[in-house]
């Protein structure tokens, strides 16, 4: 899939692969393995922003994914998120979209907001809102409605 298809089809909360077709070198070459792997990865999608401009550029939309947290005890000291412009050139494959009954937390209400954590269900999400500071979080469950909607206009196979 494009870039594009993933901005216009993928779910917040999705799962999603992306590649540039180069096959992975051996563990030994750690060097290129570490070139590779940015290129040809995977991270949960966190956030979507359309086309703005600043100043007198003009930015195309763009699709941000969450790829992973470095840290020890408990802490989080590094978050590493890819951000994607609808025009890459990478190959893109959506893994897995959030089950039915998952809860997507937000960090905020709004055009801007980015998912900070994907619950299995509502009880689980209000559990983790009590151990984590969002004091402006938003709650949004993943429905069936949702989830058939994307097997009529043909996102997903039944």
């Amino acid at each position: 899939m494009s870039a594009h298809t993933i901005y216009d089809n993928a779910p917040i909360g999705s799962l999603v692969a992306w590649s540039d077709g180069t096959p992975r070198p051996p563990e030994r070459f750690t060097r290129k393995l570490s070139a590779w792997q940015t290129h040809n990865s995977r991270g949960r999608l966190i956030q979507k922003q359309g086309e703005r401009g600043i100043g007198s550029v003009g930015l195309s939309a763009s699709f941000t994914l969450h790829e992973a947290d470095y840290g020890a005890g408990g802490v989080i000291a590094i978050r590493v998120h890819r951000t994607f412009s609808i025009d890459s050139k990478l190959h893109f494959t959506i893994l897995e979209r959030p089950a039915i009954g998952a809860v997507r937390i937000f960090d905020r209400a709004g055009p801007g907001a980015e998912l900070v954590h994907l619950a299995a269900h509502r009880q689980a999400a209000e559990e983790w809102l009590s151990r984590h500071g969002y004091p402006r979080a938003v709650l949004e469950e993943v429905t069936a409605d949702e989830v058939g909607a994307d097997i009529v206009e043909g996102r997903i196979v039944a």
